[in-house]
Formats: structure tokens, C-alpha cells, sequence
């Protein structure tokens, strides 16, 4: 998260979310100074006398050009999950500080980035390390391993029309109306997806929201929290390190190395289900995921190119008329699409 010069303040209700939940004493100074970088929320960090937080609160129109409606009750599932998280994995989540459902806000403790790094900065500044990928991998799986088969988790995160606002009708279902020959392709990859109830999902695992850690990978903006389809979060983060091959220069064969690590990494922490059946649910949903960047309701920013934007078309449209078994076979058909096997620097230019 980027951090603008600070303005002169926030509405009343989160500077009264400070007091109410006891945050900040009375008369206490605070400089709110918003972040930037989702469309979803709205983020500030909050300096108080020896001591920074993080305010966050659901918008109910997205920062998007696209009319993209969600329901803010999704900042009270998204707390839930960090909770989730937090027992679990302690340093996957940020400090937990206190949270207002009706109001929908929360506070949580700021990670300054000197220490925590976004990945998605490292990796378009060329900086990509295998291991960070890994440890993504790693985490996510035992995640998904740890909430896997849990009765009450599924009835906490029953959030269906949550998850369909903000994933399966902007990607998928609105990819499938701008490609009228994958429509149906897409529309039972939407389907497939919606109705897999088999762990808790955080549902945006992208590097945007993935800060590196003295400890390893912090997981941050699970407003999508779902009880659903694990292999929906592999899927969507491999989509990013393929996406970002095309345009980080030099580096595109740490990038799908980087691919395959983290998919490896998961793939060994999957013992609810076989792992061919979720690896292979995974593959399929990949290339919808890399054609939904281009063409779905949230376009990834940094494919500017038109020739970019036509390979990911033409690479993802074949993958779906011919699914892949596993993500190692679309990250390998993704490297022939470009030209080389190995996964470097020729063909697609950058």
C-alpha cells in the first residue's frame, strides 16, 4: 500500500470508532492518512502518540469503472477469517485490535513496510524469490488444511452472495458475456465453483495483499472469506505470477518457477480430497482467472500493451477449450504460448 500525504481527516464515524472502542484516549491527537492501492475499502493509518494502526471500512460501490456493487457486511467476515488465521498462524495476519460489525470497521495493527514489503512492489521491481512463492504456497495449504471438513466454520462462512458479488460475477460470469464462444465454458466454471464447499477460502490471494514478513508471508483484504472451493486461491494466485511474466523484465523464468513452487508447496498440504481432483479443478479455473484480468469487471493495471492483453486471450482461450490436469501443465503451456519451453525472456516481448 502506497501512503499520500495526509489529509485533514475522516468522517465522524471512524474518528468516533477510535473512542468507542477505546483505541485512542480522550484528546488524544490522531493523523489519519489514507492508503492507498484497493478498490474495496477504505484504509487509513492512524498515527497516535508511540503508536500506528490500521482503520479499515467496506465500501458498498467498488473503485472500479465498472458499476460493481458489494455488501458491506463482507468487513465482518473478513475480520472473522484474520481471527481464523490468527489461531492458526499467528504471523499470517496482522495484530487484531477491535472491530465495530454494525458500522463495519475494523482496526488492526499497521505493518510498516520497511519490514513488511508488499510482494506485488517486489516483484514488478524484478526483486522475485522462489522461496517467498513457496512460503505462499505453504501457508495458503495449511490454511485450507486446517479448516477443511469444519461443520461450524461452514455455517460462519456461508457466505454464497458475498462471494458471488465479488468473485464469481465479476470474473467469471462477466468474462463469459464478453466472450459469447466461452460462455458456456465459463458459466460452468462459475457453477462448479459456487457449489464446492470444502474449506475456508480467503478468496483474494493476490500479491497486492501479501506482505514479506521477517516471519514469512502476512495475509491481508480476505473480504471474500468463503466456505468454498480451496483450489479457487491457488488458482487466482498463480494467476498473478503468470500475468506478471509478461511484464517484468528479465525475470520471467522466476516468475513460473515461482508458479511452480508455490503450487508445489500447497499441493503437499492437501489431504482433504485427492490432489489430482483439486489440482484439476485448479488448472481449469486458471485460464478464466488470466482471462478475467483482461477482459472481467477488475483489469489488472499493468498490462497496458495490447499485444500482452491479445496473448493472454489467445493462451487463455485455448486452455479452456483444452483443460490442463494440473496448474504445473497450464504454467508449461503458458511458457510455449511464449515461445520458450524454459520460460525465458524471448518471444512475448516485455
Amino acid at each position: 500500500m502506497s501512503r499520500p500525504p495526509a489529509q485533514a481527516g475522516p468522517e465522524p464515524a471512524l474518528t468516533d470508532f477510535l473512542a468507542t472502542q477505546k483505541l485512542a484516549a480522550p484528546g488524544e491527537a490522531a493523523r489519519w492518512t489514507p492508503l492507498t492501492g484497493g478498490v474495496s475499502s477504505d484504509l487509513w493509518r492512524v498515527d497516535l502518540p508511540g503508536r500506528s494502526l490500521c482503520v479499515k471500512r467496506a465500501l458498498a460501490k467498488l473503485k472500479v469503472a465498472a458499476d460493481w456493487q458489494a455488501p458491506v457486511s463482507r468487513n465482518a467476515y473478513e475480520w472473522a477469517w484474520m481471527r481464523f488465521a490468527s489461531r492458526h498462524r499467528p504471523d499470517s495476519v496482522p495484530e487484531l485490535l477491535a472491530h465495530d460489525p454494525e458500522a463495519g470497521i475494523f482496526a488492526m495493527a499497521f505493518l510498516p513496510p520497511e519490514h513488511y514489503p508488499m510482494w506485488k512492489a517486489r516483484l514488478l521491481d524484478g526483486e522475485v524469490r522462489v522461496e517467498t512463492a513457496a512460503a505462499v504456497g505453504e501457508l495458503l495449504g495449511a490454511l485450507h488444511a486446517a479448516s477443511a471438513g469444519d461443520t461450524a466454520l461452514a455455517t460462519e462462512f456461508a457466505t454464497d452472495d458475498n462471494f458471488h458479488a465479488l468473485r464469481i460475477e465479476p470474473y467469471l460470469l462477466a468474462t463469459a458475456a464478453a466472450h459469447p464462444g466461452l460462455s458456456g465454458i465459463l458459466q460452468r466454471l462459475a457453477h462448479r465453483t459456487a457449489t464446492t464447499h470444502l474449506a475456508l477460502v480467503h478468496g483474494d490471494v493476490s500479491p497486492k495483499n501479501i506482505l514479506v514478513g521477517p516471519s514469512g508471508p502476512v495475509l491481508l483484504d480476505a473480504e471474500c472469506a468463503w466456505y468454498g472451493d480451496p483450489a479457487f486461491d491457488l488458482a487466482f494466485c498463480v494467476n498473478h505470477l503468470l500475468l506478471k511474466s509478461l511484464v517484468v523484465p528479465g525475470r520471467r523464468a522466476e516468475l513460473l518457477r515461482s508458479a511452480r513452487a508455490l503450487t508445489e508447496e500447497y499441493v503437499r498440504c492437501v489431504d482433504w480430497e485427492p490432489r489430482p481432483t483439486l489440482e484439476a479443478r485448479a488448472a481449469s479455473l486458471l485460464p478464466a482467472l488470466l482471462l478475467a484480468r483482461v477482459d472481467g469487471k477488475s483489469p489488472v493495471e499493468y498490462l497496458t500493451d495490447d499485444r500482452h492483453r491479445l496473448f493472454v486471450r489467445t493462451a487463455a482461450s485455448a486452455l479452456l477449450r483444452a483443460p490442463a490436469p494440473t496448474v504445473a501443465d497450464v504454467v508449461d503451456a503458458w511458457a510455449n504460448a511464449l515461445g520458450d519451453p524454459s520460460g525465458s525472456d524471448s518471444g512475448v516481448s516485455d
